[in-house]
């Protein structure tokens, strides 16, 4: 429950998310903070979740495990939930991770599938960010995702959006442990999260922002990839999907559904035709005064089965024997108080009903469309998209890297490395390849490395630039 209801949350009312409208302490996504207990948390369904995912008449139950109760097979969904909301699973010998969409775009792919037009469906996730989905193939590949950063004068740099799947603290521990290696340059973090994110970093003296941010993409959790892989069960039996074909999927699960709610609604409306017509026969001509005398159960019925059919031909279908008892039960202060015109008033609403009811099934497709869009109008401007979907270069770490490695040479042992200590000494970056020289005309280009043996005197040490010669 805690799962569902903190996914999807609007902007406008942070405790209310898509089908879940939450009280008390659900946790924070941000910090990863967990929820209270039970007992201090409840919950309710959301306008949304009833408009979307409930209808009685049309939910198969079954019984519950223990036979006492009964409980849904499935909700008939007017939404395809699970490219909405995402979820990942793990089976024997298979998996799957689908990424949450907007609840607004997804509508609109809808509306697009009906009317025969092409659509593209991106990723959008709770805690925002900035997402590179070029190679997200329909749900067959994987984005890009990064945190918002913003430099907030000379000397501070703040993250204010997360890429999904990291916390405030997972955040900030990976930025630690880069700056711990010397591949970030930074004096200080502090966390100053609430409502929103808000991680301050110290610049040190002498670095700018430009310089730290590509680092922090580079060699932090500042820059993440997520994939997807959309594996659900169809017809029973476990099959590798796109975005694309649950939407269409769904679309045409949506017409069905709708199908058959109005066919419900087009019983309901001829039921109450049907009374109507036999309530106005009923009282109008007088029909009740016809039981007065009779001294039976059966007489009684059979008087208001004759007087009723001697108009049959106004009938909106014909009579059974639970007519008569709807018939009999009615009220004779119901009778004393009967409006004809009231009556008259309301057989044509429901008629105009009944003929508006059959327009919408004879165009199934617009009444499907209509349904969308005046959801769209309702709720999507409530959960507006949080990723910002933009093309990112990928960082070239060798070029970002900090010379934080001293590589020393000791002439007495002939040993050279980052652990070794000497008069002779190269600042590099764990990218970098340094040209040794000995004295015998011999070199050669190593990775820098704890500690190595060289054959005969060193002469000269310095970073190799593959682009340009050298010369002694």
């Amino acid at each position: 429950l805690v799962v569902l209801a903190n996914k999807g949350r609007s902007t406008d009312a942070p405790d209310l998310g898509y089908f879940i409208e939450r009280q008390g302490n659900f946790g924070n996504e941000f910090t990863g903070d967990g929820a209270a207990a039970p007992r201090y948390i409840e919950c309710r369904l959301t306008a949304l979740a009833k408009d979307v995912l409930f209808n009685p008449q049309l939910t198969a139950v079954t019984p519950s495990y223990d036979g006492r109760k009964e409980e849904p097979v499935a909700l008939p969904a007017k939404l395809p939930v699970a490219v909405l909301l995402g979820t990942e699973g793990i089976a024997v010998g298979m998996a799957t991770s689908i990424l949450p969409h907007n609840l607004g775009e997804l509508i609109q792919a809808e509306i697009k599938v009906l009317k025969g037009e092409k659509f593209k469906l991106l990723p959008d996730f709770p805690t925002g960010g900035l997402m590179d989905a070029s190679e997200y193939e329909d749900g067959r590949g994987k984005v890009k995702l990064r945190a918002k950063i913003e430099a907030d004068g000379d000397k501070k740099i703040v993250i204010r959006e997360l890429p999904a799947g990291t916390t405030t603290e997972s955040l900030m521990a990976s930025i630690e442990a880069a700056t711990e290696k010397g591949k970030v340059k930074i004096s200080g973090i502090s966390d100053r999260t609430g409502e929103q994110v808000a991680i301050e970093l110290y610049l040190s003296r002498g670095v700018y922002a430009d310089e730290v941010i590509p680092q922090l993409f580079a060699y932090t959790d500042c820059e993440v990839s997520v994939s997807s892989n959309i594996t659900v069960i169809r017809e029973r039996k476990p099959a590798a999907l796109t975005v694309s074909d649950i939407v269409r999927h769904h679309a045409e699960q949506l017409k069905d559904t709708i199908r058959r709610e109005l066919e419900l609604e087009l019983s309901d409306l001829a039921d109450k035709q049907h009374f109507l017509t036999l309530e106005q026969l009923f009282i109008e001509h007088r029909i009740y005064k016809k039981i007065e005398d009779k001294t039976t159960e059966d007489a009684v019925r059979k008087a208001v089965w004759d007087g009723m059919h001697a108009h049959a031909a106004a009938f909106a279908r014909p009579m059974v024997d639970a007519d008569i008892d709807r018939l009999l039960e009615i009220r004779i202060k119901r009778i004393s108080q009967y409006d004809i015109n009231k009556n008259r008033k309301d057989l044509d609403e429901v008629a105009a009903a009944i003929r508006a009811a059959k327009a919408k099934l004879k165009d199934l497709v617009g009444t499907t469309i209509a349904w969308l869009e005046a959801l769209h109008a309702k709720y999507a401007k409530l959960f507006p998209r949080r990723t910002r979907v933009r093309s990112m270069e990928e960082i070239d770490k060798k070029a970002v890297a900090n010379a934080n490695l001293t590589i020393g040479y000791d002439p007495e042992t002939g040993f050279i490395g980052t652990a070794v200590k000497g008069e002779q000494t190269l600042k590099v970056s764990e990218y970098d390849r340094v040209l040794i020289i000995m004295q015998n005309g011999m070199y050669k280009i190593i990775a820098p490395v704890e500690k190595t043996l060289v054959e005969g005197k060193l002469v000269r040490m310095q970073l190799f630039d593959q682009e340009k010669g050298f010369a002694f």
